[in-house]
């Protein structure tokens, strides 16, 4: 299965999911729970049945750290969701590996099994309760509400983070600097990133303002370029540049990006998107919704001079027309 065969166009402020779950030991009694999880589809590129002999190897970097598989050409390392979960998994004949691709990095994640495939609105997509955010391993980044049961979404991204800490090294700023004062509006629904992109920028000499998720960002423009213009201004005075993650509840960033660009006034303002998201296969989403850039999580350090290159070739053509 792969999941670039089944994606939606970008701007509907939809995605698809893959549904899969963790057989639980037996509880007691013959009583047997079904713990089901999901990732968005774009994420996935196949799944295959997990070989026999994967077990947590000596001297991991983490117990949920199964080795090595190999998949026709590629070896790559295989994580044990219920372990980085703490869920005592069934053992079970019949297993599968979900082999992924997050900021170029493939891995397979073994999981007991697949139910279907769903699509599902951003809106559907709820903020994890506070037991859930304040767990040890917290990796859920929202719930939805399918059928009977509830659907925890995994963030694969903080998994692979916490297995390989050397990565944050990656994500610090490159040295660009604005050569004055500008604004940037960043929008991401992760409080990790958005410090880590705030630190970045007001390192560049940027303003910055957060939001947490695309309609929050997007009812913060319209009030922006409502008050400008009361104002007899343009919201080029207010803001420079936008920066925008894709996966958020609410709105994803494709709508987002749209939807500015279908704005007489917002139109004005460059659009980077910045997430795991963005690959060669899938670039053309954000081409179709008009993004200005796009710069993928491994490209971090990029991300404050792109900002400033947007915001040149931007203001030369407003000094231009």
């Amino acid at each position: 299965m792969s999941g670039n065969d089944i994606l939606l166009d970008a701007g509907t402020n939809e995605f698809e999911i893959i549904e899969f779950f963790i057989d639980e030991a037996d509880a007691g009694a013959g009583v047997q729970n079904k713990d089901y999880f999901g990732i968005n589809v774009a994420k996935v590129l196949e799944v295959v049945e997990a070989p026999k002999g994967l077990h947590s190897a000596e001297g991991a970097p983490h117990p949920s750290y199964l080795g090595t598989m190999s998949l026709r050409d590629m070896i790559l390392p295989v994580i044990d969701l219920s372990v980085w979960l703490d869920i005592e998994r069934k053992e079970s004949e019949f297993q599968l590996i979900i082999v992924t691709e997050i900021n170029s990095v493939v891995t397979g994640f073994l999981v007991s099994g697949v139910t279907q495939i769903h699509r599902i609105g951003w809106t559907d997509l709820k903020t994890p309760n506070k037991y859930i955010a304040d767990m040890d391993t917290n990796c859920i980044t929202g719930t939805i509400s399918i059928k009977d049961r509830f659907v925890l979404m995994i963030d694969l991204e903080r998994i692979l983070g916490e297995l390989d800490p050397g990565m944050a090294e990656n994500l610090e700023g490159g040295g660009a600097l604005a050569p004055e004062k500008w604004s940037a509006l960043i929008v991401d629904d992760s409080a990790s990133v958005r410090a880590l992109l705030n630190k970045n920028f007001e390192a560049a000499n940027f303003d910055v303002q957060l939001f947490t998720n695309g309609l929050e960002a997007w009812e913060g423009l319209l009030a922006m370029r409502d008050k400008a213009k009361e104002g007899g201004k343009s919201i080029t005075d207010m803001v420079d540049v936008i920066v925008s993650d894709i996966e958020m509840p609410q709105m994803d960033g494709y709508t987002l990006t749209r939807q500015i660009k279908e704005d007489a006034e917002l139109s004005k303002l460059p659009v980077i998107l910045f997430s795991s998201l963005i690959t060669k296969g899938l670039y053309h989403k954000g081409e179709k919704v008009k993004a200005d850039d796009q710069v993928t999580k491994p490209e971090f350090g990029a991300l404050t001079g792109r900002a400033i290159t947007q915001i040149e070739k931007y203001k030369a053509k407003r000094a231009e027309a």
